[in-house]
C-alpha cells in the first residue's frame, strides 16, 4: 500500500508543477506530462520501470476514454458534410505520408511489418499541440487553421483502424531459453488476458461471436441507454450518473477485449452512437476528468520509459531522424495544401502545424510493443523521435510568423477584396457578431438606414442570405470608413471583438470626427475605461444588462413585488454608471488595478454609498405599505 501511495504521489506531484510550466512556456499540457514523466524516471530515478509498468496498464484507459470523447464529438451530419476535406485532404496526407515513411524505412532496412507500424506512427501530428497553439494565436478562422483542422480531425479517426490492425503485423514470436536450458515462447502477453469469449472457437466460431458483441455494442448504444439514463435521472443522485458514464466505458472495453478487438475501437463506436444524443454533454462531462487525469498519466509513463542513454549513444542518428521526419511531412503537406488551394500564408501555417509527429504515436508505439509489431530497441528510438518533433513544434511555429511577417502583417492578400460601399446611412456599425447583428435589428425596424461592416467573409455571407445587407472589409482601415460614410455619419456603434481593434477604430473615429456620437461595445470595466479615455461616449458592457436583469428576477423570487425590484434595479444601474464615470478619472493603464490604492479606496466609498441607496429605498418602500 506504501509504495502505491509513494508512487502516486510522486507522479501526481511532479505533473502539478512541470505541466503548469510548460503551459505557461507555451508548450503545451502534452509535453508538460512527458517531461514530467522524464523528471522522475531518466533523470532522478524516483520511480523504476516496475512501478511504470504497472501505472501504464492503468494509464493505458485513459486513451480508450480520449477516443470515447472523440466519438463523442463526431456528429455522422458533420462528419458527412466535411467528407471532401476529411476523405481528400485528410486521407491523402496520412496516405502519402505513411507511404513515404514505410519506403523510407524499408530503405534503412527494416522489415516490412515493422515499417507499417512506423508509417501510422508518423503519418499522424499532434492534436493537442496544434489546436491549442492555433486557438492561442487566433489563427482557427484562417483558411490554414481550418485545413489544419480537418486533417487533425481524419488523423483522430484514422486512430480507430491503426488500432484494430496493428496486431496483423504482429512480428514472429520471441523464443527464449529457460534456467533449465529448455526453449518455450514468450506469452506474457496472453497471459494478462485470460478470459476470452472466442478461445477454443472454430473460424467461423470467433466470426460470430466478434459480430455479435460489436452488434450489441451498436444496439445499446441507439436503443439501450435512454432508458437507462432515464432511470438514472429518477433516482436525483449525480454521482450515478458518473457511475454510469464509466460503467458505459469500462464495460464496453471489457466487451472488446473477451473477443480479441481493440478496447478503443468498441467505445469509438459507442461514442459516435451517442453523439446526438440529448445526455451526450453530461457523459463528456463526466468522463472528462478521469480521461484527462489518465491520459496525463499515460504520457508521464511514456516520459519515464524514454531511455536517454540510446540518445547519448547516437545523438547524431535521433536529431537526424526527427529533422527528417519534419521535412518529409513539411514537403508532403506543402504539396498537398497547394493542391487544395492554400496559398501564401495559409500555406505556411498549414505546413508547418503539422509537421510533427504526435500524441498518438506514443498510444501506437506502446501497443505495438505490446502487440510485438515493434522490436524494443525500435521502440526505444521512435519514442525519442516523436517527442523531438514535438518538442520543436514552438519553433515551426516561430518560423511561421517569420515567414508571415516577410509576407506581410495581415496577410492582405490572402482574403477576398474588400467589398466597394455604394451606401451611405447615419448610422455606421462596425462589427456584426450576436451584440451588432441587434443593434443593426432594431436601428433598421424603426426605419432607419445603416451601413454595416465586417472582416468575417462567412458573417457577411449568412447576413446576405437572410436578405440584410453587409460589407466584407476590416473597419479599423481608413479609408474602409471614409467609404461607409465617416464624414457623414450622425452615430458610429463598434461592435468588434477584438479589444485592440475596437480601441483603434475609437480612437480613429474621434479624431476624423470630434462631433461624432460613439457607441462601443466593451468586455469588462477596463476595457470600459480605455474605451471612455480613447473618445467613445456610450459605452456597453456586452453582459450588464442581462446581468441586472437576472438580478431584478432573482429579488422578485426573494420576496420583492414587481415595483420594488424594479427600483431596485433602476438605483444600481444609475449608481453604475455614475461609478463608472467617477472610477474612470482613478483608473491608469499603467497601474494594475489591484495596486491602485486610490481606485480601491473610492470603489469601497462608492459600495458604500449604494448599500446606503438601496437600504433608503427599502425604507421608503416599506413605510408606503404602512400607509
Amino acid at each position: 500500500m506504501e509504495s502505491v501511495l509513494y508512487s502516486a504521489t510522486i507522479f501526481l506531484m511532479t505533473a502539478v508543477i512541470a505541466v503548469p510550466i510548460a503551459a505557461r512556456l507555451g508548450l503545451g499540457s502534452v509535453l508538460g506530462y512527458l517531461a514530467a514523466g522524464i523528471l522522475i524516471g531518466p533523470v532522478f530515478g524516483l520511480v523504476g520501470s516496475y512501478e511504470t509498468g504497472e501505472l501504464l496498464h492503468y494509464a493505458e484507459f485513459g486513451v480508450v476514454m480520449m477516443l470515447f470523447l472523440i466519438g463523442l464529438e463526431l456528429d455522422p451530419r458533420a462528419l458527412w458534410a466535411m467528407r471532401d476535406k476529411l476523405i481528400g485532404l485528410g486521407g491523402l496526407q496520412i496516405g502519402l505520408t505513411g507511404g513515404a515513411v514505410i519506403a523510407a524505412s524499408m530503405y534503412f532496412g527494416m522489415g516490412f511489418n515493422t515499417a507499417i507500424a512506423i508509417g501510422m506512427i508518423f503519418a499522424l501530428s499532434s492534436t493537442a499541440i496544434v489546436l491549442q497553439t492555433l486557438s492561442e494565436k487566433g489563427l482557427m478562422q484562417t483558411g490554414g487553421g481550418r485545413s489544419a483542422f480537418s486533417v487533425l480531425l481524419s488523423q483522430d479517426i484514422a486512430v480507430i483502424p491503426m488500432l484494430a490492425i496493428l496486431p496483423l503485423f504482429a512480428l514472429p514470436e520471441i523464443h527464449q531459453i529457460a534456467t533449465d536450458g529448455s526453449i518455450h515462447k514468450e506469452a506474457a502477453a496472453a497471459s494478462e488476458h485470460s478470459l476470452s469469449l472466442v478461445e477454443g472457437l472454430p473460424g467461423w466460431g470467433v466470426t460470430l461471436v466478434t459480430i455479435g458483441v460489436v452488434g450489441s455494442i451498436i444496439f445499446g448504444g441507439m436503443y439501450l441507454t435512454r432508458p437507462v439514463f432515464r432511470f438514472i435521472h429518477a433516482a436525483r443522485l449525480p454521482e450515478m450518473y458518473t457511475a454510469l458514464a464509466l460503467l458505459i466505458v469500462v464495460g464496453i472495453a471489457l466487451l472488446m477485449m473477451l473477443v480479441g478487438l481493440s478496447p478503443a475501437l468498441g467505445t469509438f463506436i459507442a461514442g459516435v452512437l451517442l453523439a446526438n444524443s440529448e445526455f451526450r454533454h453530461e457523459l463528456e462531462s463526466d468522463i472528462e476528468p478521469f480521461k484527462g487525469l489518465l491520459l496525463g498519466l499515460f504520457f508521464i509513463t511514456v516520459g519515464a520509459q524514454i531511455d536517454f542513454a540510446v540518445l547519448a549513444r547516437s545523438p547524431g542518428q535521433i536529431i537526424g531522424i526527427a529533422v527528417g521526419i519534419i521535412a518529409l511531412k513539411a514537403a508532403i503537406l506543402f504539396v498537398l495544401g497547394h493542391a487544395f488551394g492554400l496559398r501564401k500564408r495559409d500555406l505556411w501555417l498549414f505546413t508547418l502545424s503539422l509537421a510533427q509527429a504526435g500524441e498518438f504515436g506514443f498510444v501506437l508505439i506502446s501497443f505495438s510493443m505490446q502487440q510485438n509489431v515493434l522490436p524494443v530497441w525500435a521502440s526505444e528510438r521512435l519514442l525519442l523521435v516523436v517527442a523531438l518533433t514535438m518538442l520543436i513544434t514552438p519553433l515551426l511555429f516561430i518560423i511561421y510568423d517569420l515567414l508571415s511577417k516577410y509576407a506581410g502583417d495581415h496577410g492582405e492578400s490572402d482574403l477576398p477584396e474588400a467589398d466597394e460601399i455604394d451606401e451611405r446611412g447615419p448610422v455606421i456599425i462596425a462589427g456584426i457578431g450576436r451584440f451588432g447583428q441587434i443593434v443593426n435589428r432594431l436601428v433598421r425596424s424603426a426605419g432607419f438606414q445603416t451601413v454595416v461592416l465586417d472582416h468575417n467573409i462567412r458573417t457577411i455571407e449568412n447576413m446576405r442570405r437572410f436578405g440584410v445587407k453587409g460589407f466584407f472589409g476590416d473597419p479599423t482601415r481608413p479609408e474602409m470608413m471614409h467609404a461607409a460614410g465617416l464624414s457623414e455619419a450622425h452615430v458610429l456603434v463598434v461592435a468588434l471583438d477584438d479589444p485592440e481593434a475596437a480601441l483603434k477604430l475609437v480612437a480613429f473615429a474621434r479624431r476624423e470626427r470630434p462631433d461624432l456620437h460613439i457607441v462601443a461595445r466593451a468586455y469588462d470595466r477596463g476595457q470600459v475605461f480605455r474605451l471612455y479615455q480613447a473618445g467613445a461616449d456610450d459605452i456597453v458592457r456586452e453582459m450588464f444588462d442581462s446581468s441586472l436583469r437576472a438580478g431584478r428576477y432573482v429579488l422578485e423570487n426573494m420576496g420583492l413585488n414587481e415595483y420594488e425590484a424594479a427600483r431596485a434595479e433602476q438605483i444600481f444601474y444609475k449608481h453604475d454608471r455614475y461609478s463608472v464615470q467617477e472610477l474612470a478619472e482613478l483608473w491608469r493603464e499603467d497601474v494594475p488595478v489591484a495596486k491602485n490604492d486610490a481606485y480601491i479606496a473610492r470603489a469601497k466609498e462608492l459600495e458604500t454609498e449604494l448599500e446606503a441607496r438601496l437600504l433608503e429605498q427599502k425604507q421608503e418602500d416599506d413605510a408606503d405599505q404602512r400607509s
